[in-house]
């Protein structure tokens, strides 16, 4: 119970709570750049959700297995050319970026490929910015997000699992594609209306955008109150 209790926690605070864009201010190129038309912005927030999941997937699996201290196959590979104490300290998380942006890199190339295969009215309206998710900055946060609590954990029992990073990674997502359709929606009702001209474009997309972070900081501290009701059950 306590285990679904932290995944529940953990969805509504990458979903609404700190939303990536919304809260941490990643991932601003896309929710700038493709936020024109409500099906568009669908259509990314859906592709910017597989990539950050299947990135975070990788990401967990590659650092869990491979680049940790003590990680198992790093460490039986380095068994073969020294001892087992010694290969047991070997640490390669200063290889993280490399093999997350690899990660997040091969992710997109699935779902352009699948984008393109059955999609491709939707994936002709992209343009330029579906090969840009890989380098969106918010799929990046989350694989770094889900690295820190997995290594350098005083307690190995509070490391996250996979069941934690995939919660992470998907309502991450999840939380892209709420605030550039709300940014979407908004964008197209200004396009009628009567905007002065010192505003128009990117500066009054920014100032929505604020306000739109503003409005989100309402939902601060509803895990803490949600954890202190549960708590006392």
């Amino acid at each position: 119970m306590e285990y679904l209790f932290d995944i529940f926690l953990i969805s509504i605070s990458a979903a609404l709570i700190n939303n990536f864009v919304l809260y941490y201010f990643v991932g601003i190129c896309p929710f700038i750049g493709v936020s024109r038309q409500v099906s568009m912005a669908v259509g990314m927030g859906s592709a910017v959700t597989a990539v950050m999941t299947f990135a975070v997937f990788l990401s967990w699996t590659i650092t869990t297995l491979i680049l940790t201290p003590g990680a198992p196959l790093s460490a039986w590979v380095a068994g073969w050319f020294m001892s087992p104490e010694k290969a047991r300290t070997i640490d390669l998380t200063i290889m993280t970026y490399i093999v997350y942006i690899f990660s997040i890199a091969s992710a997109v190339q699935f779902v352009e490929m699948y984008v393109r295969r059955f999609y491709p009215p939707l994936y002709k309206s992209f343009g330029v910015f579906l090969p840009l998710i890989t380098t969106n900055c918010a799929i990046l946060f989350a694989c770094l997000t889900v690295m820190s609590n997995v290594v350098g954990k005083a307690n190995p029992a509070e490391a996250w699992d996979l069941g934690r990073s995939l919660a992470l990674g998907f309502f991450g997502g999840v939380g892209f594609t709420i605030a550039i359709v709300i940014m979407a929606g908004i964008r197209e009702e200004l396009d009628l209306c009567d905007v002065p001209k010192p505003f128009q474009g990117a500066a009054i997309t920014l100032i929505v955008g604020g306000i739109l972070a503003m409005a989100f900081m309402g939902f601060n501290g509803v895990d803490t109150g949600i954890r202190s009701a549960l708590g006392g059950l």
